[in-house]
């Protein structure tokens, strides 16, 4: 069985405030277990939703010119 977390605590992985994570539920952006009246995250779905957040740098090549200079 995977690791549920609370909306507390999945906040707290994340650096956040609760209302955020609870507007990810709502907004559906992250999957979610209702249990009753509460709301479980499972911890690999917190794991895909930061990894899916990842942005890459860029490579210096690909940046404007300009940039590299200041």
């Amino acid at each position: 069985m995977a690791t549920l977390l609370s909306v507390e605590d999945v906040a707290v992985e994340l650096g956040t405030s609760v209302r955020f994570v609870r507007r990810l539920v709502q907004e559906r952006r992250i999957p979610f277990h209702k249990i009753g009246k509460h709301v479980r995250i499972a911890a690999e779905d917190v794991s895909a939703f930061v990894a899916a957040a990842r942005v890459e740098t860029s490579s210096p090549s690909t940046l404007p010119s300009g940039i590299l200079a200041r």
